[in-house]
């Protein structure tokens, strides 16, 4: 499975890029991995806010119905506009064209609570069983 290093992870398996003071994120493999088939994706619409640690957004597999929640607080400034139509993206590509939405930080330091790759994937290890 894979782990990129120069991302961060949130303990809801969502997967952080920082650039500048914009945050893409996505669903981690692993959390793709445990949906299986993603045949849903709802995300919020470009301008509006959110707040971390809340859902932003759901996921739809398969196996069960997931929220996806924001790592960071702040306001949406893109949306992956492929992903409703193209929901395998998600299972295809997690990391790459699987990307869920933009988000302008308001807080750089909501960064501090997440994981880097080798702490997320102790995390996984322990959650797994």
């Amino acid at each position: 499975m894979e782990f990129p290093d120069d991302l961060k992870y949130s303990k809801e398996h969502e997967w952080v890029l920082v650039e500048e003071n914009v945050a893409t994120i996505g669903i981690s493999a692993f959390a793709e991995h445990q949906l299986g088939d993603v045949v849903f994706v709802e995300l919020p619409a470009t301008g509006d806010e959110v707040a971390k640690d809340e859902a932003m957004g759901v996921v739809e597999s398969v196996k069960a119905v997931s929220d996806v929640y924001s790592p960071v607080s702040g306001e949406v400034v893109e949306v992956n506009d492929d992903l409703p139509e193209n929901t395998e993206l998600v299972n295809d590509d997690p990391y790459g064209d699987g990307w869920m939405v933009k988000i302008e930080m308001t807080d750089p330091t909501d960064l501090d609570d997440l994981m880097d790759c080798e702490e997320y994937q102790k995390f996984c290890a322990e959650t797994s069983g």
